[in-house]
């Protein structure tokens, strides 16, 4: 008997329910991983994103090496390349771990259509979230949640799975042409940021036994703080499922502050699966209707200075260089550089979204797109507009008080006394003189007048509520 495990966001060993059921039911097990030209190509394509995907395929295929098997990679769509691999190796059903964005179920939903004509079976299994089926977390009417709080509480009540270890061996059936996990170059794209982070399970773990050890017991009084270990960084290793969510949870250690503070922002991601699963025309449209005819701005060169950290707001600036440099950004930062595009710029969300997830090697379609919405103040979040217009030399003074953010990702800004860093355009001519730092041509003017852009974005969404 022969089994496929169709691997996709869930490119780990560890916990993973799919593997451990189909290794259970089945003597041969497959592996295999489509790379769909939908998805490398598609509107959210990245070459940062795809670059980590294809180091946790090489991982994970180590890894079943090791145990005796090895994965399959194939390339085209999965209803074909699936399909002929079992006919080719006599399986006789499918394993897969259920995901939530709009693409992913429709994909799935024709694959199971062409896996039953061929006689097929398709089992689908939890491992995408810390709950079996954040679908399944409603009000007491059977509706989804569209605020947290309320979903928070439910979601600590929901019973959990157990973790499941990894398998000792994966026996893969007779001759299987393997094929070479190509490069970047071979999918056609380009790696676009300097500085990523490896790929795979393996750093996966590595970084979350770290943070477990290290991080985590602190957290409630460091993550909002904009300095390098603040926050675990685990966002890419859980969008690629390279570390098990549920596992992550079951393993925190204790019911301390921080560990509560941490958990909750896990709930926050099963929070935006749900969402998105609710709610799949959020992938393109504001939650809230009266904000789908907001006024937005669409000037090019303002979106390429913001894309390019060419603001003159230094805390901007720092977030989107340090996206560009690591394609990873500081979920603080993050708040800030989308307040000041969609507020102090007025420019659709949208735009702000597609670039995060050209560059973002965390970059989850559910979560991206739920936080944009939010700092957008068009998303489910029920606190009114005016409250996030974030000023950034504000958040600077709070969050990054001795700019050492600021001067790490702004080099230009790196000698720029304290009392100036927040906002540079205020130093005398002759500091700036003495610093090598004059502000117009080493570094830029600020795009924007604060006031007047918080007065001009109150107009803009206060004539949207009032024509609702």
């Amino acid at each position: 008997m022969t089994a496929l495990v169709w691997f996709r966001r869930d490119l780990r060993l560890h916990d993973h329910p799919a593997l451990s059921a189909a290794l259970a039911e089945h003597k041969h097990v497959m592996p295999v991983f489509c790379l769909d030209d939908r998805l490398l190509h598609g509107r959210h394509a990245s070459g940062p994103r795809t670059q980590f995907l294809l180091e946790s395929l090489t991982d994970i295929d180590a890894s079943l090496r090791e145990r005796g098997g090895g994965l399959v990679v194939r390339r085209g769509r999965p209803e074909r390349e699936l399909t002929a691999l079992a006919r080719e190796t006599g399986a006789e059903a499918v394993y897969l771990t259920r995901d939530v964005s709009p693409f992913a179920r429709e994909r799935s939903e024709l694959a199971q259509a062409a896996f039953a004509e061929a006689g097929l079976q398709t089992r689908a299994c939890p491992g995408l979230n810390i709950v079996d089926d954040v679908g399944e977390v409603r009000t007491q009417n059977g509706d989804p949640y569209t605020v947290f709080s309320p979903f928070w509480r439910n979601w600590v009540t929901v019973p959990r799975r157990e973790v499941l270890g990894a398998p000792g061996t994966v026996e893969l059936p007779g001759e299987v042409e393997r094929r070479a996990i190509p490069s970047l170059a071979d999918l056609g794209l380009e790696q676009e940021i300097s500085d990523p982070p490896a790929g795979g399970e393996g750093p996966g773990r590595q970084r979350m036994a770290a943070w477990l050890r290290d991080g985590v017991e602190s957290y409630d009084r460091t993550h909002d703080a904009l300095q390098p270990d603040a926050t675990s960084r685990l966002s890419p290793y859980l969008h690629f499922g390279c570390v098990s969510p549920r596992e992550l949870e079951a393993r925190l250690p204790g019911e301390g502050k921080g560990v509560g503070a941490f958990r909750r922002q896990l709930c926050w991601r099963d929070f935006y699966h749900s969402v998105l699963r609710a709610y799949p025309d959020n992938a393109h449209h504001e939650f809230q209707p009266r904000f789908r005819d907001l006024e937005w701005s669409y000037a090019e060169k303002r979106f390429r200075a913001w894309t390019e950290g060419r603001t003159g707001f230094p805390l901007v600036d720092a977030g989107m260089r340090q996206l560009q440099r690591e394609g990873w950004m500081h979920n603080r930062a993050r708040l800030v550089v989308g307040s000041f595009l969609t507020k102090d710029l007025g420019i659709d969300w949208r735009w702000g979204e597609r670039w995060f997830m050209r560059l973002l090697v965390d970059g989850d379609e559910a979560n991206n797109n739920g936080n944009w919405q939010w700092i957008a103040s068009v998303g489910t979040d029920p606190q009114p507009y005016y409250r996030r217009m974030y000023n950034p030399a504000r958040h600077m003074e709070r969050f990054d008080p001795h700019g050492r953010y600021v001067r790490e990702y702004v080099p230009e800004l790196r000698e720029v006394p304290d009392r100036y860093l927040r906002e540079p355009w205020e130093m005398p001519t002759e500091t700036q003189a003495e610093v090598g730092c004059v502000i117009g041509r080493d570094y830029p003017e600020p795009m924007v007048d604060r006031r007047q852009a918080r007065e001009a974005a109150k107009a803009r969404y206060g004539e949207a509520v009032r024509s609702s």
